[in-house]
């Protein structure tokens, strides 16, 4: 178990301490269930009679917080205690991850591979021949790893992670099980007589420093160069990416996604949950697309898009009020239709 001083905890948000700085924290808890040994925080003012009746030991609250009642905490004083407390979250996180070291049997290393200090390989990891490993790098049971994956410094590599031949891993990046990195792009030509021909996909995949793959992820490999996950990038759960993409820094992508070969996608973008964009497209800098849009086209830096396939925000929203209304519209349509049918005719006024 984990424990830290409130004094360690302070210094570590830059935060001023209101009461004992030597008390011990061991859990991490909402304000509502904590109990003593634990650290809680206070964002939602709603939240305030909480801080009143709360067991924990020390609380995390706003710089300008005065209590209106007497309390039994401990305060910890920070501008923002939701960031802060999210910063102690990955912290603690971050240390739970890193008590791991040492090598577990079975497991097997190739020739000429070498790995850093403090590294952990779980059983039935394996790592091929000519692999750089550095420093403080976790890799859990069942990790594969081919020929020649170099991987940088402090990344961690969950359970069934498989990392392909020639990949490239940055430094802190983190890699859920299940993802699949490296794997062969779609690529198949088409015969005369109705078959497919493999095309050899021999390029690799270049991740950045601190990247996050979601859990069961994939990336391909490119065909003859490589695709390129640039540093910062977030992918969630669930995502392809296609053979030679490239995706900017600090982009963040949402479960189910799908982006098709040698699309371009810029940095700052935020692309929500089961997107589709096709292949050989330009994704601008800092563009928003909603969830279950359909991407068919380049997009200018800054864009927002909606729909399948998709459209700019604002003219989607002036369209969708015309839709969703379109049913009481082609009844006003049908019965105009019927009264004009109904019109007496000319002879007939005679």
């Amino acid at each position: 178990m984990l424990e830290f001083s409130v004094d360690y905890i302070a210094r570590l948000l830059s935060g001023e301490v209101q009461g004992n700085s030597a008390v011990s924290i061991r859990k991490l808890s909402k304000i509502e269930t904590a109990l003593p040994g634990a650290l809680s925080f206070l964002s939602n003012p709603k939240y305030e009679p909480s801080i009143y009746t709360t067991q924990a030991s020390a609380v995390i609250v706003k710089s300008d917080f005065k209590p209106r009642k007497p309390l039994t905490a401990t305060l910890i004083k920070v501008e923002d205690p939701y960031l802060a407390f999210t910063t102690l979250l990955e912290e603690y996180n971050k240390q739970l991850v890193l008590q791991k070291t040492g090598i577990e049997e079975p497991s097997f290393m190739g020739s000429h591979a070498k790995t850093g200090d403090h590294v952990y390989r779980g059983a039935f990891s394996y790592i091929g021949t000519h692999c750089e490993i550095g420093n403080h790098v976790k890799i859990y049971p069942h990790v594969y790893l081919g020929d020649h994956v170099k991987v940088g410094d402090h990344t961690i590599i969950y359970s069934g992670a498989k990392i392909y031949a020639n990949t490239q891993i940055g430094a802190g990046c983190t890699i859920h099980a299940g993802a699949v990195i490296g794997s062969d792009g779609f690529g198949f030509a088409p015969q005369p007589d109705g078959t497919y021909k493999t095309i050899p996909q021999v390029g690799n995949v270049i991740i950045g420093n601190d990247v996050s793959i979601g859990a069961n992820t994939t990336i391909d490999c490119a065909t003859l160069e490589s695709t390129l996950i640039r540093d910062g990038v977030k992918l969630d759960n669930l995502i392809q990416i296609a053979h030679n993409v490239e995706i900017g820094e600090n982009t963040v992508v949402a479960a189910q996604s799908g982006i098709s070969g040698s699309t371009k996608i810029g940095k700052g973008c935020v692309i929500a949950g089961q997107v589709g964009i096709i292949g050989h497209l330009t994704i601008g800098d800092n563009v928003k697309v909603a969830a279950q849009s359909g991407i068919g086209k380049s997009l200018e830096e800054n864009s927002i898009e909606m729909g399948s396939p998709s459209f700019d925000r604002k003219k989607y929203l002036r369209t969708y009020a015309v839709f969703k209304n379109l049913p009481d519209l082609v009844q006003r349509i049908n019965e105009l239709e019927k009264k004009v049918l109904n019109l007496p005719t000319s002879s007939e006024d005679k």
